[in-house]
Parts: C-alpha cells; structure tokens; sequence
C-alpha cells in the first residue's frame, strides 16, 4: 500500500488548525483576531488589538499562551507605571555590597501590555525600544530578549480620558493592528450559554518553541513570484504622493503614506497568510487579505477624510480597488 507523503506546508497547516480548534474549545467566534495574533506570532511581528472592553481580547492572549511552550507576563499598563516597572532595575544587595539587576516583566516570550494608551510616553517608550531591538539595558548591561519575543497590546478606542495615545511613529512599531468587532448573535447567545454555566476548560499544549522554528522557517520557504513582489510594492507606494499615483482618487485622503515597514510586513504576513490556506505559493488574494491589518495604523489621514467622514479602511478599500492585480 502506498504512503501518502505530507509535504512541510500540509504539515504547518495542521498546526496552524490545530492551535486554532484549540483556542476554540474557549473562546468563541473571534476567528480574526485569532488568526491575526497567529500571524504576527509566525512572521516575527507584534500586534495592537483595539476593541471595546469585553471582546475577549485578553482571554485570547492568556489562552494561547497556553497553548504555545512559552512563558507569559501580562502588564496593566497605569498612568502611575514606571520604565522600571517593565524591564527592571538595579537594586542594592547588602550582603556583597554590589548593585545587582532585577529583571522586569518585560523578559519573556509572550507580553501582554494591557491598556497600553493608559501609561505616559516614558513607558511606551521602554517598551517599544525593547521591540524593536530585542534587548533591554538596565544599569551598564544590555540583556537581549528571549526568543520568541511577542508583544501584543490592547487599547480602547473609545476612551481618550486619562490616556496617552501613541504617536503614529510609535505605532508603526507593530506589524498588526486588529480591530476587534462584536460577536454576532449567534456567537453571543453561545458566550451567554458558556458563561452562565461556567465550567473550567483546560486547553492543551499544541505548539512548543521547536514547532515554531519550524513553521517559520517553512513561511520563509514560501514562492512569492516576482509580479507578487510588484503588486505589494504598488500597494504600498500608492499611499504616497507621487505623480504615478495623483489620478488615485484615495491620495486626497492620505496625509501621510506608508513606509518601506509595510511593504516588509506586507510580505511576511501575505506567506503566512498562504501557509493558514494549505498552498505554497502566494497569490493576490494572500496580499489583499492582510492588507488593511498592516497598512490600517500606517495611514495618517487627511482633513478631507475627515470632513467626509472616511476611516482607514475605506481608504485602504480605494486603493486595493485601483491598484492592478496581477
């Protein structure tokens, strides 16, 4: 009899569902928002998850921190909250007479920085170095990161007192930006259902550190032809000013455009994106399904798009519709 051969993209497809059926089992609906952490996990990027207060958006992060092998710290950012309350200090140790450091939170796999609009520019500032550069210095010492290194932070978009909105340089930091919707009616009625008959679930580790060295480096083996590359560049160059793209009704919109970050991630999460569909090989429909997660908090809208009472997605909607496919 002969043996089917499961190929490395089948193989990381069923991991993929596997996480996925796993974080079902509690949370229910939030399909998006799953698959989008999943993507930034797998392309190497962070993820703000904005949404009102009760989306399940910190159950999601706490549950799949279960279900991944991989330590887990969860940060409620406050306006009272010190840089060395995330990645430590320097303390005094009295037996040796020595200055010691003491490791914050901050040095973990998975961050979960709640709220993170509610602290001052200094704590965002702390954070957002440690993303980027994968260490952290305390005292004389830079100490790097473990690997993975994921940060996923939640903000409110309907409360602006008391906050501290990130700069959009700062947000340009995060891969993703999610925006996490109201379940439907049948969603909710199963969440009420759950909930008032609350009983413990137990998830299982599905995904350890040596699976997800393995799914990257099958992302990373991903064909992404050459008229791929094309299109994504011409997504992400037409949020600019250029007179290639002045006949694009969307610039009157833009403010200001993208950076060559978005057509980095663009690329990554498009691979990922064709791992999650079972296929080898990136196609337009890869590209324009991660679109508006990467390029939403990219955009700086102008007075016109506001006066017209347009959002990043309409706009980023014109361009798709513009830009040729090929």
């Amino acid at each position: 009899m002969q043996q089917t051969t499961v190929t490395p993209v089948e193989r990381a497809r069923e991991m993929i569902d596997n996480v996925r059926q796993e974080l079902g089992r509690r949370i229910v609906g939030q399909q998006r928002m799953i698959d989008g952490l999943l993507t930034g996990i797998l392309a190497g990027g962070h993820v703000l998850l904005e949404g009102v207060p009760g989306l399940a958006k910190t159950l999601t992060v706490k549950s799949l921190a279960e279900v991944m092998d991989v330590s887990f710290r969860r940060i409620q950012f406050t306006p009272d909250l010190l840089p060395a309350d995330l990645i430590g200090t320097m303390i005094f140790r009295q037996q040796t007479g020595e200055f010691v450091p003491r490791k914050g939170p901050v040095f973990s796999n998975i961050i979960l920085a709640d709220e993170i609009n509610r602290a001052p520019a200094k704590v965002q500032s702390a954070l957002l170095e440690a993303m980027e550069e994968r260490q952290v210095t305390i005292g004389d010492t830079s100490y790097p990161l473990s690997d993975p290194f994921f940060v996923l932070a939640t903000q409110n978009p309907i409360e602006q007192e008391g906050t501290y909105p990130l700069p959009e340089a700062q947000l340009d930091r995060f891969m993703l930006k999610l925006s996490v919707d109201y379940p439907s009616l049948e969603e909710e009625k199963q969440i009420l259902r759950r909930v008032g008959n609350p009983a413990p679930v137990d998830l299982e580790r599905t995904l350890f550190r040596n699976d997800v060295v393995r799914l990257r480096e099958t992302i990373a083996s991903i064909t992404v032809d050459e008229r791929i590359e094309d299109y994504i560049v011409r997504i992400v160059t037409s949020t600019r000013e250029d007179p290639e793209h002045r006949k694009m009704g969307a610039l009157k919109y833009i403010e200001f455009g993208a950076s060559p970050r978005a057509t980095i991630y663009l690329y990554r999460c498009a691979r990922v994106r064709a791992v999650m569909e079972g296929r080898g090989y990136v196609i337009p429909e890869d590209v324009k399904a991660v679109a508006p997660d990467v390029l939403r908090h990219r955009l700086v809208l102008s007075y016109e798009a506001d006066s017209e009472d347009f959002t990043s997605e309409d706009v980023i909607e014109m361009l798709l519709s513009a830009v040729p496919v090929p």
